[in-house]
């Protein structure tokens, strides 16, 4: 299915694609300045100094090691003793870390508690994004569409046809968690109605869409999970695109403002496509589930409609 993953670190990352601008404190705040084709200096020498304070081995466990307090935060003390240094040298890698907005720490009486601040998980991974140049605008959806794929309304007799695309997605090992195949009645009730839609090239019916509701609960209406299929042998031939060209722009036209997928991570292809569809990576997941008796990580994707 072309749209499932998971995670270890949960990476927060800015619906925008912008570049922080603001003082060293302003690290955890999402950028405001519209990304240029060429980083900044300024806000170059910024992240140099945000990965200059994690370039030493101490600091980086840590950090871990406030991120991982069970109660959200630590004492100094119990730091430096849980990582086999003195408590001076703790507190001076304490220090630098708070300099840069990495931790918060807070006075307790005499006692120093160490935290981390939340808002670092958006920024630190915004700031690697923006240096690879993973943030620039967010597309709206695929482009360069092939002439020769078009898309409709999926009815209730494709279903075997689509039964059979799903069957080769999960032979495959790396499109889904599933194993069985859902009958023709599980597959028609499982999605959305008006959100699900086919490809076809020459006539005939190669891939397929949908989007499944997250909850029964009123309030996540709007919010959808979805999946992508293609045939075998029409794979590579830019039906994805098409696909994911429909699905978000129905989507976006009707009444869902998010969309969300999970995809294993060697499933680049499946990866790229949603991301030129304007999704991007929240999570990656590691050891979520079984398959076949092995563990597997899944990268957590989402794309939300544009701000009316």
């Amino acid at each position: 299915m072309y749209s499932r993953l998971v995670t270890t670190t949960e990476l927060q990352i800015p619906p925008s694609g912008a570049v922080a601008t603001g003082s060293a404190e302003d690290l955890c705040a999402p950028a405001a300045a519209a990304q240029s084709a060429l980083l900044e200096a300024d806000a170059a020498a910024r992240y140099a100094e945000w990965f200059a304070t994690l370039s030493d081995a101490t600091r980086v466990r840590l950090l871990h090691g406030v991120a991982s307090a069970p109660r959200g935060s630590i004492t100094v003390g119990d730091l430096a003793e849980a990582l086999g240094i003195s408590q001076s040298t703790c507190s001076h890698h304490v220090r630098k870390l708070a300099e840069v907005g990495f931790v918060v720490v807070d006075k307790v009486g005499r006692t120093s508690m160490v935290s981390v601040n939340p808002t670092c998980c958006t920024g630190l991974p915004h700031a690697a994004d923006v240096v690879m140049g993973s943030l620039s605008a967010v597309p709206c959806c695929p482009e360069d569409l092939p002439a020769d794929v078009t898309t409709r309304a999926m009815v209730d007799a494709d279903l075997p046809i689509v039964r059979e695309i799903y069957a080769e997605g999960i032979a495959t090992r790396n499109a889904t968690f599933e194993t069985e195949v859902p009958s023709l009645a599980d597959l028609a009730e499982k999605w959305l109605p008006g959100h699900r839609w086919v490809a076809e090239r020459d006539g005939v019916l190669v891939g397929w869409t949908a989007v499944s509701p997250v909850s029964e609960r009123e309030c996540y209406a709007g919010v959808g999970e979805t999946s992508v299929y293609v045939s075998e042998p029409a794979r590579g031939a830019g039906v994805g695109k098409a696909l994911l060209f429909r699905q978000v722009n129905e989507a976006d036209a009707n009444g869902l403002w998010t969309l969300q997928t999970s995809i294993f991570p060697e499933n680049r292809a499946s990866l790229a496509l949603h991301h030129s569809a304007g999704y991007r990576t929240l999570a990656v997941r590691p050891r979520i589930a079984k398959l076949g008796g092995e563990w597997r990580d899944t990268v957590l994707l989402e794309r939300r409609r544009a701000t009316d």
